[in-house]
């Protein structure tokens, strides 16, 4: 195999890794067992209208990244997966997706710093530590290529 396709396959790698640590954190913080991020935090109200107002546009955009990456991503399996696959085009997909993903964590860092400081110390701590217990664990690539 070569070096370029080797180095594709370990990006996507990477990318589907990415992808399961992100859906595993959403689930773990939006679970029915889970009281939500301003009651965990213990916001005052006028910390959770604020909390609220914050996250609002953050969301929206965390959502069309998703999409746009989604997209990226289905059209560079494709091309991986093709009769003749385009290194070129795998390239521009990966490239795209990782311009993406930088955005999106930027996006993250952002909200992160716009949150801290709507929280005291103690909440700070709470919210960095349910961040920190967030579990990592095999991709998805990983899994399907154990058996």
């Amino acid at each position: 195999m070569k070096p370029r396709l080797l180095r594709t396959l370990l990006a996507f790698s990477v990318l589907i890794n990415v992808g399961v640590l992100g859906g595993a954190a959403y689930r773990a913080l939006t679970s029915e067992d889970f009281p939500g991020l301003p009651r965990h935090l213990d916001l005052d109200a006028e910390q959770t209208h604020r909390w609220h107002a914050a996250e609002q546009g953050f969301l929206a955009q965390l959502a069309d990244g998703a999409k746009a990456i989604q997209a990226h991503r289905d059209r560079l399996i494709r091309a991986i997966f093709s009769d003749t696959p385009d290194l070129a085009l795998i390239d521009a997909e990966r490239a795209a997706i990782a311009a993406l993903q930088d955005a999106q964590q930027k996006r993250v860092i952002e909200q992160l710093l716009r949150e801290r400081e709507l929280l005291d110390p103690a909440q700070r701590e709470r919210l960095a530590a349910l961040l920190l217990a967030q579990p990592a664990g095999p991709s998805g690539f990983e899994r399907l290529h154990k058996n």
